[in-house]
């Protein structure tokens, strides 16, 4: 009795352990057994358990590689091989298409390999000659496996499909699954492959846009024998959403000229991918990513640009405070002139770098970066107008401004002046007042920046910022031109008063910026409260002395009014909605382009703001009057204008299109010229109506 019941006992255990293990030696409906190896697994699967007269057959080669191991692509790089497959045996089975997903880039002492590690499904396009009928599949597969030796491995798979109604299998999921990571023409994904260019022959360079950032482009290149290709070099604009991909031809291994050859470009970036056949059309030999000579010309323009930024009509009331420093060193010491100027010049390039930093910052946070954008921030443009309005007031004599003691020092004969550090922060805050303006050269110089590095957009600003210092740097190495001046005395006052009007109509001009974004009530509330500020400035000397206090609080709640104010008021509408003048305006749109190109236009599109000091001398003095405003209002012309007074990220994207961050810009497109004219940043008549002309094919 006890011996039944034990052998009963094991013959459970036995039953329940075989249930248990079922899975593991049954074959799935729809699947080959898996052939194991040290390296991983493979089998066979179908996306359906039968066969259906009229349902396509897809089927799919699963890999499931251990940890460390790897397979290769199609086009495996340096080293190795892509799976074969040898469908001898088979029946009713056709020629099976694989399809290959994207793949991984794996690089080990300095060789490329492009394969796929963990599991992977390589879906196959099967048409079997008889449909409906019955499919037996007989796969000799061979495929290398490396990790740290490469192993060749080799299965023998067997999948039979009975005809059937073509029920869904267990494993239509993981072939659909990888089917979708299978590269096409990446318009699903928003990738759009616009040129590929040979340079040198030692140089394939790509450029594409996507409408959703990138985040770790990579490119593959496969060509018939005609050279190896290294590790691409990857450069995104500043919104991430423009790349270009940069691929070095391996040393001596371009067996012929690249430009004309067929290629197929894959594009990968993370689960998005795009494969296109192309064939590369010559390029430039200086790229623009190329550093050495084109570093070195770009620091040369950025110098250049600073020094003219001092001339630009945005800079031109910043003089007030320049001029009142150069003549109050009249009779003064040498020694403090020369140290004086040279830490306003430290101020200027100190400013510089701290608007690179931000550049680097608000491009990394992945937000659209420009030269000037912080005038697009009311909160900005409002602290502005309360400074102006304040350092004016002061310049009027109406109430010294309280400069703590240890930004001051005795001078010759017990004068008083501003320390190193009073000195330094009169430059950073010339600096502040500049940056709506953009120069010539300093568009130019500011977009190589901004398209590249952190190194490059350090380099650039400080360049930017030594050429605005260069003017304070030739007075502390000739102090003598300040100290021959006349000494301080009554004449001063005028000067001050002078220089204080400038101020202020620098500050209405900001607040006619204000208004521009949050409505005219908003901004007269700022205005207003700073003029009230003001007034009772100047009536502080006939009130009793019990009031001055109270003249001092009732001061600062007036400036917090004005500041305030702007986070209260309405959008209103920027230059785009203006109406009036000599040219019809019509608001930009960048979609509409080329169908007004393909109609014969000529399209002028005017990239500005309110706060663009710049763009409002091209408008007065070029634009909107004489010869070029009557050419732009004919019904063969169309004006465009793109209205960056406040943020808009589609405008952003348009000019870092043209590798710019900065305004002006102008650009003209026409038949002749269908990727358009980009004229120069301070405009004049002739290259005005010589682009118009250029792009509408007159005189070619």
């Amino acid at each position: 009795m006890t011996a039944g019941i034990i052998r009963m006992a094991m013959a459970a255990v036995g039953f329940v352990a075989a249930l248990a293990l079922a899975p593991a030696w049954a074959t799935e409906p729809g699947a080959s057994d898996w052939v194991r190896s040290e390296a991983g697994e493979v089998r066979l699967i179908a996306a359906a358990a039968s066969i259906a007269p009229s349902q396509p057959l897809k089927l799919g080669l699963q890999f499931r590689m251990q940890p460390g191991w790897k397979i290769y692509w199609r086009s495996p790089g340096d080293a190795g091989y892509p799976p074969r497959i040898d469908w001898n045996g088979s029946d009713n089975l056709g020629q099976p298409v694989i399809r290959w997903p994207a793949p991984h880039r794996f690089v080990l002492s300095g060789l490329q390999n492009h394969g796929y590690t963990g599991e992977v499904v390589l879906p196959l396009d099967v048409t079997p000659p008889n449909p409906g009928r019955p499919v037996r599949i007989t796969a000799a597969v061979e495929f290398l496996a490396c990790a740290q030796v490469c192993v060749p491995q080799h299965a023998d798979l067997t999948l039979n499909l009975e005809a059937g109604t073509g029920a869904p299998s267990a494993f239509a999921h993981d072939i659909g699954r990888f089917s979708a990571l299978v590269p096409g023409d990446g318009l699903r994904h928003g990738l759009t492959l616009e040129s590929v260019e040979a340079v040198d022959n030692a140089l394939l360079r790509l450029s594409l846009v996507s409408t959703e950032t990138w985040t770790d482009p990579d490119a593959f290149v496969e060509s018939e024998d005609s050279a190896a290709f290294e590790q691409p070099r990857v450069t995104l604009s500043p919104d991430r959403r423009r790349a270009m991909i940069e691929i070095p031809v391996a040393p001596n291994t371009a067996a012929k000229p690249l430009a004309g050859t067929p290629l197929v470009i894959t594009v990968v970036d993370g689960m998005r991918a795009l494969e296109a056949k192309t064939s590369p059309v010559p390029g430039t030999k200086a790229p623009p990513s190329s550093h050495d000579a084109s570093l070195l010309l770009m620091l040369a323009v950025a110098l250049l640009g600073g020094l003219i930024l001092n001339l630009m009509p945005c800079v031109l009331p910043v003089l007030s405070i320049k001029i009142i420093g150069v003549l109050g060193h009249g009779g003064g010491e040498r020694r403090h002139v020369r140290a004086s100027f040279l830490a306003s010049s430290a101020g200027i390039v100190v400013s510089f770098l701290a608007l690179a930093a931000l550049a680097i910052a608000v491009r990394q946070a992945g937000a659209a970066v420009g030269w000037g954008i912080q005038f697009q921030q009311p909160g900005f443009l409002a602290a502005m107008v309360v400074l102006l309005s304040l350092f004016a007031a002061n310049l009027w004599g109406l109430f010294e401004i309280p400069v703590p003691g240890w930004l001051l020092n005795r001078g010759q004969g017990g004068v008083p002046h501003h320390t190193l550090l009073g000195h330094f922060l009169s430059g950073a805050f010339a600096t502040l007042l500049a940056t709506p303006c953009s120069a010539p050269f300093l568009g130019t110089a500011i977009g190589f920046a901004l398209a590249r590095g952190a190194l490059e957009i350090v380099a650039i600003f400080g360049a930017l910022g030594l050429g605005m210092a260069l003017p304070f740097l030739a007075v502390a190495l000739w102090p003598d031109f300040a100290l021959k001046m006349p000494k301080p005395g009554r004449w001063m006052v005028r000067v001050r008063s002078l220089m204080g009007v400038a101020l202020a109509a620098t500050g209405l001009w900001l607040l006619s910026v204000l208004a521009a974004q949050v409505g005219i009530l908003a901004a007269g509330i700022s205005g207003g409260s700073m003029a009230a500020a003001i007034t009772i400035l100047a009536l502080r000397p006939r009130m009793p002395a019990t009031a001055k206090g109270a003249v001092n609080i009732c001061v600062l709640a007036l400036a917090g009014l004005a500041l305030g104010a702007p986070f209260h008021g309405e959008t209103a509408r920027g230059e785009s909605g203006k109406g009036g003048g000599l040219v019809p305006w019509i608001a930009f749109d960048q979609a509409a382009l080329p169908g007004l190109v393909a109609e014969g236009k000529v399209v002028f599109v005017d990239v500005t703001a309110d706060w663009c000091i710049t763009c409002k001398v091209n408008k007065a003095a070029v634009v909107e009057r004489g010869e070029v405003a009557r050419r732009l209002a004919a019904p063969s012309a169309v004006a465009m204008r793109a209205d960056w007074t406040k943020p808009d990220e589609a405008i952003s994207r348009y000019l870092a299109g043209f590798g710019r961050y900065g305004i002006p810009f102008n650009v003209v497109y026409g038949p002749a010229a269908p990727d358009g004219v980009t004229l120069s940043e301070l405009l004049s008549e002739s290259e005005v109506l010589a682009a118009l002309d250029k792009a509408a094919g007159i005189g070619r």
